[in-house]
């Protein structure tokens, strides 16, 4: 158990894991659940580790234990000893340079480049966003999944936020939550798409491949919103605005209305289409990333240029040469 700190206030500055918080419940928060008021009293935190603290009886209210059910009146005394996170990264830092498009205090937007995973797993233990992002700023070791709280897929180029601080991480997580979070994709697809739209089409686990995902009436609610930006001959360069971020959505999304991506190797339509266009990978790119930063409550945007691989696709698509032969 970690000392002792006093602390009535909201705008706790101390440290955040492995303490004591001793809390005094305001009088214009009687009425709510406990959950919720300590949600407003340590915004560093997410209120689903608060009730989990909850049902751990790790919180102490005068002088007996917090439900998640319990209402306050306003004045109880809390205790909240504070569990360190689950989630907490111990993987190892590593070298690897990254192309930092903004960085402050508590934010870090990176452009990720083709063929970096974001999180170790099964075959990729090193050499990973996550690995570069422990050497560069050692303190996210202290955050769940070292501050990545979304991500790109290995061959999707483009702009990522990274949080710094615990409570910048709590921050975007509820924007993400709160579809806050602003993200455009260039996307080039096959066939000749005619007009924008919206593509709302729930997303699962594909039961016959778990790496995979499929469109499900019981899956999780994903929409997609499109606008054409550029026609060629047989292909389409298409800006997807993400409303929900569920894994490979617009990969999935487009294949499910006729229109798969060029080089997609996963959710391709049929091996005809797959090979029209010999690119490498899905050609797939997050150019644009708005947020409202988490201190200062001001909207920002990043946008960046697709790499040179795509580039040079779409030029060679612009010039209508023969691609590929």
């Amino acid at each position: 158990m970690g000392k002792d700190t006093e602390n009535s206030s909201v705008d706790y500055k101390g440290n955040t894991e492995g303490d004591i918080r001793r809390l005094v419940i305001p009088n214009e928060q009687g009425g709510q659940r406990l959950d919720q008021a300590l949600t407003a009293m340590l915004p560093e935190f997410s209120r689903n580790r608060i009730q989990n603290w909850i049902r751990a009886r790790k919180i102490v209210v005068d002088d007996g234990w917090g439900t998640t059910k319990m209402k306050v009146s306003g004045g109880e005394a809390v205790r909240v000893e504070i569990e360190p996170d689950p989630n907490a990264t111990a993987d190892a830092p590593e070298a690897i340079p990254l192309d930092v498009v903004f960085e402050d205090p508590v934010l870090l937007v990176i452009n990720k480049p083709v063929g970096l995973v974001v999180h170790p797993g099964s075959g990729n233990r090193h050499g990973t966003l996550l690995n570069a992002l422990l050497h560069r700023v050692p303190q996210v070791a202290e955050l769940p999944r070292a501050g990545i709280v979304h991500r790109l897929d290995k061959d999707t180029s483009g702009l990522l936020v990274v949080a710094k601080t615990l409570k910048s991480h709590t921050d975007l997580v509820r924007q993400l939550q709160a579809r806050t979070v602003k993200r455009e994709y260039l996307a080039l697809v096959y066939g000749e798409v005619d007009n924008a739209g919206t593509i709302n089409a729930p997303l699962a686990r594909d039961p016959h491949n778990r790496t995979k995902r499929t469109v499900h009436s019981m899956g999780k609610e994903a929409v997609t919103h499109y606008v054409v930006v550029e026609r060629f001959p047989g292909v389409t360069l298409l800006r997807c605005k993400l409303e929900t971020g569920r894994t490979h959505q617009i990969r999935v999304h487009m294949q499910h209305i006729g229109h798969p991506l060029v080089g997609e190797q996963t959710y391709s339509a049929s091996r005809r289409s797959h090979h029209k266009i010999p690119f490498p990978r899905q050609a797939l790119h997050a150019e644009r990333l708005g947020l409202i930063h988490p201190i200062t409550q001001e909207y920002m945007q990043w946008e960046c240029p697709v790499p040179p691989d795509f580039s040079s696709l779409l030029d060679a698509l612009r010039a209508n040469t023969d691609w590929g032969k």
